[in-house]
């Protein structure tokens, strides 16, 4: 039978707060699969619309399967979220871009006609599961001289970026660093990011119970000063540090998304439309330099230049990372399409998570910006990769 492509539309999209990894964060003592049920609940209940049989798939990525973490938390999520037991579900995982490749792998889907309305996310609870425990990397790697071990540290990736790009210097870094913790400042004083929040229940065997409602990471009176002092784990005499490095984070996102003519059956509002995808490669041991073809590729094919692309929400993983994107594209450090409230430097990175929350933050910026088309949400993914999605804003004037 003959079929026709089907626009795919980002309906909702929540998080819970983030938090710091460790004994002492907010979820040290919260499981990561009741963290994404919370986030899935509560997509339930802002779109009542939707009866919740007709959510055709769950897609929860972690970077990390094992644990809380593990029996393909898709599926084991979507039951402990009370959805119908004919919902399916799967585990997913492109490390850093784990969420972003839920999301384009089940909207692909739904372009294709296999599915209507689908949840996508992710999880990631650094605290229990650090980035690489249990990883056993095949011998083949080094031996062989596949890649360079510095590529198996992601910090020390950070590094040899900014040895390929010596302009691109510790004062630089820092200063990128210290403007991403004062927007994301101003973004809270101004109520922009508590919308996509959802208060997540914690527990602490010494406090009791809690409720967490605020993002833990950020510093707001970060300057320049307390940057310059900080130590520099990955190299000495180093430019990578704790201040221009998003830290370890605890944290769960999930989005609702659809076929835009069933979003328009159920009566639920979309916020941006899915334009198309697209990932690339690179060196390993550059890994952040990934968003530059993964970007490149998707522009070609659309027949747009940087110029046509009003917001970019790209994941603040290291600061070297984004500016050598806009070194690339030309863009200036302080480009005001770039993370205009902030970014993971300053509200945190729980790796399999992020990419959702940059579509949050997108969507929330396309509904206040008619003005604007497209925007991009990008970013690099630990193994050598990058990832981008263009989005078309639902609001724009033009279309009117």
């Amino acid at each position: 039978m003959p079929r026709t492509a089907r626009d795919v539309v980002f309906v909702d999209g929540v998080r819970t707060p983030f938090g710091k990894a460790g004994p002492k964060g907010l979820y040290a003592q919260t499981r990561a699969d009741d963290m994404v049920v919370r986030a899935i609940r509560e997509l339930l209940r802002r779109n009542p619309s939707l009866p919740p049989e007709r959510v055709d798939e769950v897609a929860v990525a972690a970077t990390t399967q094992t644990g809380d973490q593990g029996l393909t938390i898709g599926r084991s999520a979507a039951v402990l979220a009370g959805l119908p037991k004919s919902v399916p579900g799967y585990a997913i995982d492109r490390m850093c871009a784990g969420a972003m490749t839920a999301v384009t792998t089940t909207g692909a889907g739904i372009a294709f006609g296999s599915y209507d309305v689908v949840i996508a996310g992710g999880v990631e609870h650094m605290g229990r599961h650090p980035m690489g425990e249990g990883v056993d990397p095949n011998p083949r790697f080094l031996a062989e001289r596949l890649v360079d071990p510095s590529a198996l540290v992601m910090g020390s990736t950070a590094e040899n970026l900014h040895d390929r790009f010596p302009g691109i210097t510790k004062e630089r870094a820092d200063a990128y660093a210290v403007r991403s913790q004062r927007k994301v400042a101003a973004a809270y004083a101004a109520g922009k990011i508590q919308p996509d929040l959802v208060p997540t229940a914690i527990r602490s065997a010494e406090k009791g119970w809690g409720l967490a409602t605020d993002d833990e990471p950020p510093r707001p009176g970060t300057t320049l000063e307390d940057l310059a002092a900080l130590k520099t784990p990955f190299r000495v005499h180093g430019n990578v540090t704790a201040g221009n490095a998003a830290g370890l984070n605890d944290g769960a996102t999930a989005c609702l998304l659809a076929a835009e003519d069933v979003a328009a059956e159920l009566g639920l509002t979309p916020r941006m439309r899915l334009v198309d995808f697209a990932f690339a490669g690179v060196e390993p041991e550059v890994m952040g330099v990934g968003p530059v073809p993964a970007t490149e590729k998707l522009l070609a094919r659309n027949a747009l230049t940087m110029d046509d692309i009003g917001l970019i929400e790209i994941n603040e993983a290291f600061a070297v990372q984004v500016l050598a994107f806009l070194e690339h594209f030309k863009l200036a450090d302080d480009d005001a399409r770039v993370n205009p409230w902030g970014g993971a430097i300053a509200l945190g990175h729980p790796l399999a998570s992020s990419g959702v929350r940059l579509m949050n933050q997108l969507a929330r910026l396309f509904g206040e910006r008619p003005d604007v088309r497209f925007g991009l949400t990008t970013m690099c993914v630990g193994m050598g990769m990058g990832g981008t999605v263009l989005w078309e804003n639902v609001n724009w004037e033009g279309s009117r």
